[in-house]
């Protein structure tokens, strides 16, 4: 089990580490790895809370601040397990006239 949960581990970082730089997250990468999250589940009935604490402590790493200050105190609930907050950062964008 535990090659499978660091596996899990280096693909949150990778993914959040990506959405850091500025780059998108394909949604193939981020469904194998919410897929990688349902088997330990599955493995490990209840490990779920689990589960999404480690993601948040990985997101933190990466971006300094956790889940909860960027999604809000009720994120678990708008991304339920397995889901991950993989949101790109918003292009900049500028009027391109003058109206």
């Amino acid at each position: 089990m535990e090659p499978l949960r660091a596996e899990v581990e280096r693909r949150w970082q990778a993914l959040f580490a990506a959405l850091l730089a500025g780059q998108d997250a394909p949604p193939g990468q981020r469904l194998r790895l919410e897929g990688l999250m349902e088997a330990i589940a599955l493995l490990e009935p209840g490990c779920e809370h689990a589960l999404q604490d480690a993601m948040d402590a990985k997101y933190r790493a990466v971006f300094g601040r956790g889940l909860a200050e960027d999604f809000g105190d009720q994120w678990r609930d708008f991304y339920p397990f397995p889901q991950i907050p993989a949101v790109m950062q918003r292009a900049p964008v500028w009027p391109s006239t003058a109206d």
